[in-house]
């Protein structure tokens, strides 16, 4: 504590707001990234299934996670759109001299939104208005165009972890830029891998936890079976395989920013046969209290043998190195993450095992209670996982190259803590929004299934009809008849 004391003292005074503004739009938006990137995808693999086998329950959840996604999209651009003003507000030193080295990233992103808001608009519209395999083909880009955006974000981010692609004129300004490399990084490849593996089972767990806890509460229909299995199942595979893709960048992370490394495994002094430390603390002199130690096994971890050496953070000036505080944040994060990959993957092989024993689901409360829980503690995992990236890189907003306290602006910090009194406000409200209209149609749609709801109600786009015909109430068979005794005229907008 004491050193991140010293350490505030010394920084500019906008630089605290602006980190916790930052911080807070950032933590608020990736909640939201996991359904922007994997629910399209999700959303047509239920939608495939239903035309494969001609099954109305698929295409009926299809249509109503097709609303979620629209919905959840709107709010995405609100929440993603002011995380691009903050990057030129907040920090125009780095946008100013680094902007046209990595911008590409950022550039690709926002033609990605746009492209995904117009796919999205075409995928709604063409229920019951197109035909039922060219809507499937025309909504099958919407999912690569969410990649495509992960793939700008995640090479923006990967540059300013191991920023490649040019050199530094005598004034130390970037000149030569050559764009490829700016792009593929070092830390790309693992970053991107990493982060879409991530978001899809992250989407998964969520999307099932919902029917998971329907089926807590008694509703063992076919409905919430078929609602839990599709994404459950792509959550389950895709679990272990996040798992070695985590130890993956892990290592990656142990060579090309050994000093992070040292921060998120909080190691003072640099040395083979390194214990790993699970949670604990270290203290501004290197000291570590709490935790589990377990002797040899970062060593081991990092390369394979305890013979392995392991850069500590004393190796650098303190002025290029994460503070204790920092480096213990960095820690608890990587930390936490890794718990909860590591009980997700137990969870999965529970899952696995009695699918492939029985052909069934596992019959335990307990499974169906550890799978509703399961979509929040990934929400968690992908918070802990942008704090370890980021706050393990301090003091560095581009590696090795420039520091937060450089790149910060020069707004009073009175203003910038306004704003982000301001900013909290409004998120509550739009978050509260959000969740709210979920509810709302989460209900609507219990009460429909229920047969509880007047059948005009049950005619809007969340109805039971996927394809062919709206069904039509009273009036609107009389004015139907009436408009039919005037010749073609008479068809309704669906060919009904």
């Amino acid at each position: 504590m004491n050193s991140a004391i010293e350490f505030l003292a010394d920084a500019p005074p906008q630089l605290l707001p602006a980190r916790q503004l930052m911080a807070f739009t950032l933590a608020s938006h990736i909640l939201l990234v996991p359904f922007g990137v994997a629910l399209p995808a999700i959303t047509l693999l239920m939608h495939y299934r239903g035309l494969r086998k001609g099954d109305a329950i698929a295409l009926l959840l299809a249509r109503r996670w097709s609303a979620v996604m629209a919905v959840q999209f709107a709010i995405g651009i609100v929440t993603g759109t002011v995380l691009s003003f903050e990057f030129g507000l907040l920090w125009p030193g780095m946008m100013g001299r680094w902007g046209d080295v990595f911008g590409l990233g950022f550039g690709v992103e926002a033609w990605a939104f746009f492209l995904e808001a117009i796919l999205i608009a075409i995928y709604l519209y063409g229920w019951r208005r197109l035909k039922p395999w060219t809507h499937f083909w025309l909504g099958l880009p919407l999912p690569l165009a969410a990649l495509m955006g992960a793939f700008g974000i995640i090479a923006a981010n990967s540059w300013m972890n191991t920023p490649r692609g040019f050199t530094l004129d005598p004034s130390g300004n970037p000149v030569n830029v050559n764009v490829r490399q700016a792009i593929f990084t070092p830390m790309f490849g693992p970053e991107y891998w990493h982060f879409v593996a991530g978001v899809i089972l992250t989407a998964g767990y969520v999307v099932a936890g919902v029917y998971a806890t329907g089926w807590l509460r008694g509703r063992r229909d076919r409905y919430h079976r078929l609602g839990f299995t599709l994404p459950f199942t792509v959550a389950a595979i895709l679990t272990p395989v996040q798992f070695v893709l985590g130890d993956s960048i892990a290592r990656s992370v142990f060579h090309k920013q050994p000093v992070k490394f040292a921060a998120m495994e909080i190691v003072w002094k640099t040395d083979t046969h390194v214990p790993e430390y699970m949670f604990g603390r270290m203290h501004p002199d290197g000291t570590i209290s709490g935790g589990i130690k377990i002797p040899q096994l970062d060593s081991i971890l990092a390369g394979f043998s305890p013979d392995t050496k392991v850069t500590g953070l004393s190796s650098v000036p303190a002025s290029d190195r994460p503070t204790a505080t920092e480096a213990t944040i960095a820690h608890w994060a990587f930390d936490i993450m890794v718990t909860i990959g590591s009980l997700l993957v137990l969870l999965a092989l529970w899952y696995g095992w009695c699918w492939l024993r029985r052909r069934d689901l596992p019959r335990s409360r307990w499974f169906f209670r550890c799978a509703a829980l399961a979509g929040g503690a990934c929400l968690v995992t992908v918070e802990c996982g942008w704090i370890t990236t980021e706050v393990g890189r301090q003091p560095w907003i581009v590696y090795q190259n420039m520091r937060v306290s450089e790149a910060v602006t020069d707004t009073r910090a009175a203003s910038l803590w306004t704003m982000l009194g301001i900013v909290v406000v409004v998120y509550v409200l739009v978050f509260g929004a959000f969740l709210t209209v979920l509810l709302k149609m989460s209900q609507r749609w219990r009460l429909a299934d229920e047969g509880r709801l007047a059948r005009a109600a049950v005619e809007d786009l969340e109805g039971a009809t996927p394809y062919g015909p709206r069904p039509l109430s009273a009036a609107g068979a009389g004015r139907a008849a009436g408009a039919a005794d005037h010749g073609p005229g008479g068809r309704d907008r669906d060919g009904a």
